[in-house]
């Protein structure tokens, strides 16, 4: 059973002896059913609303496994100015225990409107759903941003708004089985390298999209890399920066654990027209985040460092061995 907890941390004030760091943490959910959230920090994407009283969370009743067609997960509102109760608001049947349903509050609208993705039974189409709780007695649903020959669902929205960006769930869970969208529709199979998949841009007012790069032109540039056959690739951690106008992500394959393939697992950067597309020569750990001015905040080894994309150097680092 998983629990969701909150944690605060509180410095004394400033001088010249070392400052003393007081954490305090509070269990705010309990069983039988499991209360999540999913990818957390990333681009700056938290469990708040926009004011503080809300948190968003899922709820299921098993983490142990991938969901099904049939396997739905309860979105919930947790109220911390009601003691923390809990009221379901939605439901999904896109979602994992890994990435959650990749919840993000709008920045356009950050005290009321979130961001989840779900996918049509009857189909098996994933698509993204634009939800306000202040409309009616529950919330509603503002828009599903539905595509029929391109089903897709968020993987990350602009930092500033107004765009999410879109991949195929359904191929990501054929090529790596602990996540994405398992028994979802992939208009891709059978397709190493296609020209109409890889990361979508889709503009939220108006549900205008466009592909920003495929995975036909990855394959191309890590063919010059590597000199070797390229497996069938994924996208995966699309990452807007602070100022919305690059994008980080991982173009990765071989990850569907025959070890049959020859495993890739490469850093991109590109700008968020999908123009100067720049393949990164060092490997700053799987979950890094943006900093300002081009810099990422990553990992090498047991370091916490920053890396210019642009120079493509380590700068400098961050805390103390």
């Amino acid at each position: 059973m998983i629990s969701l907890s909150i944690t605060s941390i509180t410095l004394t004030a400033k001088s010249e002896e070392p400052r003393q760091l007081t954490i305090h943490s509070q269990k705010i959910t309990s069983g039988p059913m499991n209360h999540f959230f999913g990818y957390i920090g990333h681009v700056q994407n938290v469990p708040w609303n926009g004011d503080g009283r809300y948190i968003i969370a899922l709820r299921s009743s098993f983490q142990n496994r991938m969901p099904g067609p049939n396997d739905s997960a309860d979105i919930v509102l947790i109220d911390t100015q009601k003691e923390y109760s809990i009221r379901k608001i939605d439901q999904t049947t896109a979602w994992n225990p890994q990435q959650g349903t990749m919840l993000y509050w709008n920045p356009k609208s950050p005290k009321t409107q979130f961001f989840f993705n779900d996918r049509d039974t009857k189909t098996g189409r994933v698509f993204c759903v634009l939800f306000d709780i202040a409309k009616g007695e529950n919330g509603k649903r503002l828009k599903e941003y539905r595509y029929q020959n391109t089903p897709i669902g968020n993987s990350g929205v602009a930092q500033k708004g107004g765009h999410f960006l879109g991949i195929n769930y359904a191929r990501m869970a054929r090529l790596r089985p602990v996540t994405g969208y398992k028994g979802t529709l992939d208009w891709t199979t059978g397709q190493k390298h296609p020209k109409d998949d890889g990361i979508l841009k889709v503009n939220t007012e108006d549900g205008s999209k466009s592909l920003l790069i495929s995975f036909n032109d990855l394959a191309i540039i890590l063919k010059e890399k590597h000199k070797n056959e390229i497996p069938s690739l994924f996208i995966n951690h699309t990452l807007w920066n602070r100022e919305d106008d690059r994008i980080f992500f991982f173009a990765r394959g071989g990850w569907n654990g025959t070890k049959n393939e020859k495993k890739i697992n490469q850093a991109f950067v590109m700008n968020s027209d999908g123009s100067k597309l720049k393949l990164l020569s060092k490997h700053i750990g799987g979950h890094p985040e943006w900093g300002y001015d081009g810099k990422i905040i990553g990992r090498i080894g047991k370091d916490q460092v920053i890396f210019d994309t642009n120079s493509q150097r380590v700068i400098g680092s961050i805390g103390t061995p």
